[in-house]
């Protein structure tokens, strides 16, 4: 998707209802995913450097959270405030800052409709129903960073304080209100600290998530109005603002496990998500590819493709573009894996000479209506004779990516077509998730989507700077984390 046009982007930010003072610099913006089974896609300004005080990771316990599927993701439950509010938001790699909705009547998400209908809202934080909700002061390293300012001075003197008080570090003003752009929305609201409860993890496959702890201080945005952004996010990025950062855990890791699509608001299981020692220790027997360091977006993850293989063909496999694998010198280039993107996105013309080769050995009759009506590109009928729309033996190739340091991922059956609708007449749709990179503008060459990690353990290795992939059977691995219920 094209960069948001700055007149665009005032028009939208002067009708929020905070009416911010100080924008974040907009910046190139990642493609998004236009379809309804997809959620506006973070682009963060690079904070500068600046000095916080952090939980050692030796005094931190490991964590396990269960992540919750819905349509386009997967959600984690931020337990915040005295007494708790539960709020449930996006789990997303692609971002660093935490934000929920703020406001029980007052929060406003603008071309949410498509949300709203599917009852997919969620509830909304109330700070003064929380004794130990406190605004951020201006002088904060997060005030500092959520408004990426090149002078630790500014978000003071936005917010009014005198050069005397600047000078004497007295000065005890709230940060001011923040805007911060998405793909293809925009939030704006008060950078909040307040205590979070998180849950440690546990041996005992029965009390995986019954061991509370509570982090006090917590910083997240107090969001009161959204444009197409109706839930919040917690950022998994390696800034000083994402959670991990602020739990102590950017010197270990963390791993998660997604369950399909057909789990997709299913109450009785969740996908395991852990942080700490126990999601990169014992790990010596996955594969590994290196984290590349992005110098325009550093606290992203970033991992080089190297080529895309379909197995049970004679056709010659599509060439791989170096920009995959490497930046050029403004930084753009790379692979981003991304929770916050559901699909994979692929450059062109990689993306369809991936088709073609794909169209030039499927036999399968064409379902053109079906790609009209969901956007998707590839779509084909196929012999369903159990009625049943998941079987593997449906005779599509399997395709496998080849990143760094020789590591062969073949995507789990369901990972790449999958069903459009129930079968019917013995035999079921079934489309390519994949898309296209629209309108490249810079910044990622591709982008690693949430369905494409589904059953499989993604470990990301933070010591080591590498991330990890093995094919599992996430239900298997919710049962182990007591997270499936019989």
């Amino acid at each position: 998707m094209a960069a948001v046009p700055n007149f665009f982007f005032a028009i939208i930010v002067s009708f929020l209802c905070f009416s911010p003072s100080h924008a974040a610099e907009l910046k190139n913006h990642i493609p998004t995913v236009i379809l309804g089974l997809s959620h506006a896609k973070a682009i963060l300004p690079t904070p500068k450097s600046t000095s916080y005080s952090k939980t050692k990771p030796s005094e931190m316990q490991d964590m396990m959270e269960p992540l919750r599927e819905i349509r386009d993701g997967y959600l984690i439950s931020l337990n915040i405030g005295t007494p708790t509010q539960v709020i449930q938001v996006y789990m997303d790699t692609g971002s660093d800052l935490t934000w929920v909705p703020c406001g029980n009547l007052s929060f406003t998400c603008i071309e949410c409709d498509d949300y709203k209908n599917s009852n997919t809202m969620a509830a909304s934080f109330s700070p003064s129903s929380s004794s130990s909700s406190l605004r951020d002061s201006c002088s904060s390293p997060s005030c500092i960073d959520i408004h990426s300012s090149d002078n630790y001075y500014d978000p003071c003197i936005i917010a009014g304080c005198s050069l005397s008080t600047l000078l004497k570090s007295t000065c005890s003003r709230p940060c001011p209100s923040f805007a911060y752009t998405y793909g293809e929305g925009i939030v704006t609201g008060i950078l909040t600290q307040d205590t979070l409860r998180v849950h440690g993890s546990s041996s005992n496959p029965s009390g995986g998530t019954n061991v509370f702890r509570e982090i006090p201080r917590f910083r997240f945005g107090c969001v009161g109005t959204t444009y197409r952004e109706p839930l919040g996010i917690a950022g998994f990025g390696k800034g000083h603002l994402s959670l991990p950062s602020q739990l102590g855990f950017l010197q270990k890791g963390f791993s998660h496990c997604f369950l399909p699509f057909k789990f997709a608001n299913n109450p009785n299981i969740s996908s395991p998500l852990v942080l700490g020692d126990q999601a990169i220790s014992s790990k010596d027997q996955m594969q590994f590819t290196p984290m590349l360091k992005c110098p325009m977006f550093p606290n992203f993850y970033y991992i080089g493709l190297e080529a895309i293989t379909l197995t049970n063909i004679n056709t010659s496999s599509p060439e791989v573009p170096v920009s995959l694998r490497e930046f050029d010198s403004n930084g753009n280039g790379g692979m981003l894996i991304d929770s916050g993107t559901t699909y994979t996105h692929l450059p062109e013309p990689l993306y369809t000479n991936l088709l073609n080769a794909l169209e030039s050995m499927i036999t399968y009759p064409r379902a053109k209506e079906v790609e009209t009506r969901s956007g998707f590109d590839l779509c084909y009928r196929i012999p369903c004779l159990n009625n049943n729309a998941l079987e593997d033996n449906d005779g599509l190739p399997s395709i496998t990516f080849h990143f760094l340091n020789n590591l062969s991922l073949p995507l789990p059956q369901g990972n790449s077509f999958y069903p459009m609708n129930a079968p019917a007449n013995a035999s079921v749709v079934k489309c390519l998730l994949f898309q296209s990179m629209d309108d490249y503008e810079g910044g990622p060459a591709g982008v690693f989507g949430s369905f494409q990690q589904q059953n499989m353990e993604v470990v990301y290795d933070l010591e080591k700077e590498r991330i990890g992939f093995q094919p599992t059977d996430c239900t298997l691995a919710a049962a182990s984390h007591g997270l499936a219920k019989v």
